[in-house]
């Protein structure tokens, strides 16, 4: 079955009714649970109150996982922005995927070029849900194409779209412009400098809200994969005085990102005010009517940065006792903080130790939906876990990341096996964690268990497909 073939196929109904779904048995086939998706960016493991943090204000996180689910094992499906985004939406692991490191593109007229755009084949769980009924929106960060080809959101699934196409674009949160659909949108105000007048991901935000409030009435799938808190360090002075002067600060004056006097004080305040934006959301839920039938995801793309000049990650303890920050496939660069909220199905105040990745959500969201995925996924619903049934755990989870020198990373179940700088030597060795023992990886085993070692090395040839873009192939492939 093709592309269109298959979505021709959930529109009329011939797919969805095959789909054992008891969440719409219990629903009615009128009433499908409307769908958001929250993705920060550059979001550490423990830099959530409710994950740990104790400097850093979450509220209105805190109260999402009180009213859901955390999860304790729940991984990006990589280690940078791009190659993530791109498990999350086309359900495949790093091994499989289109996409599987950062790579820009060039600029085509007025707006920036984006990344290496989705190729139209590629089935997105956008496309998916929009075939089976919901009005599909995307506020954000894009980072997957751009206006003019293939990876254009629009063009994957999305009826709206709002923010920035491009990560480049992104590296300033005072823009002159926001793409509107495929439209440039200016702002006034704004030179791409230290600030502006319009804050762009308050009006991203703004622009999602907008987005609930027009299709309150139809099912939607809400995708806000906000900018915080991603570098810059840029944030709006109401945010900003809650933390000013609270720590010691020395300023970041270099030329990574923007500078900054206080560079604690604007961490902290973008993550509050990414959390305030959460609160506006569950709000607005509440008083359309709507928080009943609203399932509700937050997860990060991936680690916190490495920049330690501009994010004291060591101040912040933004990964806890994980080894590895953005970048890196040790679990401080892909283990994320996530949480699951569906009132009246969801049991509040739980946590699981069930293992998942971001490549799972389109199963998820598709049997959530009461259809299926049917795009060449790798992925596994964890529909059962979050509603308290048996859970099928995965063999493994996989990636596969051509930057920051080549790394490969299997998780197969208290087993993490680590290969890197595979660019330079192919044959570079395995590394083997035993995380229940030993969270940071600090201790090798790799020589106590052979067999372990052997079954990890067998699937990290299996399950690597050589990339269509050159610039990802690095090591070793069947």
């Amino acid at each position: 079955m093709d592309r269109r073939q298959f979505l021709q196929g959930i529109a009329a109904g011939g797919l969805a009714s095959s789909v054992f779904s008891p969440l719409m048995a219990s629903q009615g086939s009128d009433d499908k649970p409307n769908i958001v998706l929250i993705m920060t960016d550059d979001l550490g493991w423990k830099e959530v109150g409710c994950m740990g943090q104790e400097k850093i204000k979450t509220p209105n996180l805190d109260r999402l996982a009180a009213q859901g689910m955390i999860f304790n094992q729940f991984y990006a499906g990589s280690a940078v922005c791009a190659p993530s985004r791109c498990c999350l939406m086309t359900g495949k692991h790093g091994g499989h995927a289109y996409v599987r490191s950062n790579k820009p593109v060039r600029k085509e007229g007025p707006i920036f070029g984006g990344q290496l755009p989705l190729p139209a084949e590629e089935l997105t769980i956008a496309e998916t849900l929009k075939a089976a009924g919901y009005k599909t929106g995307c506020f954000g960060k894009w980072g997957l194409g751009a206006t003019g080809n293939s990876g254009d959101p629009l063009d994957q699934g999305f009826d709206r779209f709002y923010g920035y196409q491009c990560q480049r674009h992104a590296h300033n949160l005072y823009p002159r412009y926001l793409v509107n659909d495929r439209e440039i949108e200016d702002l006034p105000g704004n030179t791409r400098g230290l600030t502006g007048e319009v804050y762009g991901p308050q009006r991203i935000a703004d622009e999602m809200l907008k987005f609930v409030r027009e299709n309150q009435d139809d099912p939607f799938f809400l995708y806000y994969p906000t900018l915080i808190p991603h570098l810059p360090l840029q944030v709006p002075d109401e945010y900003l005085e809650q933390y000013k002067g609270k720590w010691p600060e020395e300023p970041y004056e270099g030329r990574s990102y923007l500078p900054h006097p206080t560079p604690k004080a604007a961490y902290a305040a973008m993550i509050s005010f990414m959390d305030a934006q959460v609160g506006r959301l569950m709000k607005l839920l509440q008083q359309l009517g709507l928080d009943e039938n609203t399932f509700v995801f937050f997860t990060s793309d991936n680690g916190t940065t490495h920049l330690g000049g501009q994010v004291d990650y060591e101040f912040f303890n933004s990964v806890g006792p994980l080894r590895g920050l953005k970048g890196r496939l040790y679990e401080g660069g892909i283990r994320v903080p996530t949480i699951a909220r569906w009132p009246g199905r969801i049991e509040p105040g739980t946590r699981t130790d069930h293992l998942a990745a971001n490549y799972d959500l389109p199963a998820t969201l598709a049997e959530i939906a009461g259809t299926q995925f049917q795009g060449d996924g790798d992925g596994l619903s964890f529909v059962p876990e979050m509603l308290g049934g048996k859970q099928k755990a995965p063999p493994f989870l996989f990636w596969d990341f051509s930057g920051y020198g080549g790394q490969v990373a299997v998780r197969m179940g208290k087993w993490k096996g680590i290969k890197t700088g595979l660019q330079r030597n192919p044959d570079a060795p395995l590394e083997l964690y035993n995380l229940e023992k030993d969270i940071g990886e600090t201790n090798n085993v790799v020589e106590e268990h052979p067999d372990v070692a052997k079954r990890i090395e067998e699937l990290m040839l299996r399950e690597r497909t050589v990339p269509e873009v050159e610039a990802f192939r690095f090591g070793r492939y069947e």
